[in-house]
């Protein structure tokens, strides 16, 4: 509670840094790794946000899709997706196609020799999180990677029951729009919601981060009550 999402980025630098050190050397070989990529948790993490990345990974101008923020314009999206050879699907969605162009070409290059910090996720994917009061295309929503693989997922908590309200409701109209189908609002949620302070939350893969810290190759090595094949 009172806390922002940048603060927990910082508690998130202290946690993987401790990681490292706990690990001997002779096996972490001195950085978190990642399928032949490395990142090392003591440089100084790069914060880039998602509009930035998509630029640099993929030479597209994200905000240049959404002129709307809240009802971003799939056809440009798609458009801008194929001219770099990812393939579409008329019934795609924009945030279809977001992944499709993310998973493809923007999180594979995330957090190599340092770990990397996504922020600022397009406002139409805003989900749980707090619209950026600083600039209202973006949501307080971010991402922890090393080496391509993401460790973290946190954002600013939405308090404003209203606002969640009619977020569910779009989600549930286009469920319904789907697959012909929609469920109740849960409204103890809602009452929990406007209920809340100014808060944050962030959720790391603990598992995740011990398999890059130790060099392990599958995440299957290091869980604590593995499943046998």
């Amino acid at each position: 509670a009172g806390a922002a999402w940048p603060d927990l980025v910082g508690d998130c630098e202290g946690i993987l840094r401790a990681a490292l050190a706990a690990v001997p050397p002779a096996l972490s070989g001195g950085a978190l790794r990642w399928r032949g990529g490395a990142a090392d948790p003591a440089a100084p993490f790069e914060r880039i946000s998602v509009a930035e990345a998509f630029a640099r990974h993929a030479g597209i101008d994200l905000h240049a899709t959404a002129p709307d923020p809240l009802r971003p314009d799939v056809a440009a999206l798609a458009a801008a997706a194929r001219r770099i050879g990812i393939a579409t699907q008329p019934h795609d969605t924009w945030e279809d196609v977001f992944f499709k162009i993310f998973l493809d070409r923007v999180e594979p290059k995330l957090g190599f020799g340092r770990p990397a910090i996504l922020h600022g996720y397009p406002a139409s994917m805003a989900a749980l999180a707090r619209i950026d009061s600083a600039d209202p295309r973006v949501a307080e929503r971010c991402e922890l990677f090393v080496a391509g693989l993401e460790l973290a997922n946190g954002f600013g908590e939405l308090t404003d029951p209203a606002e969640q309200r009619r977020r569910f409701e779009a989600d549930m109209a286009k469920k319904q729009a789907l697959y012909g189908e929609r469920f109740p609002i849960d409204e103890d949620f809602l009452a929990a919601v406007g209920a809340m302070p100014a808060a944050a939350g962030m959720a790391l893969g603990f598992d995740r981060l011990v398999m890059c810290a130790t060099g392990a190759e599958r995440i299957e090595d290091v869980l604590w009550a593995p499943v046998a094949e």
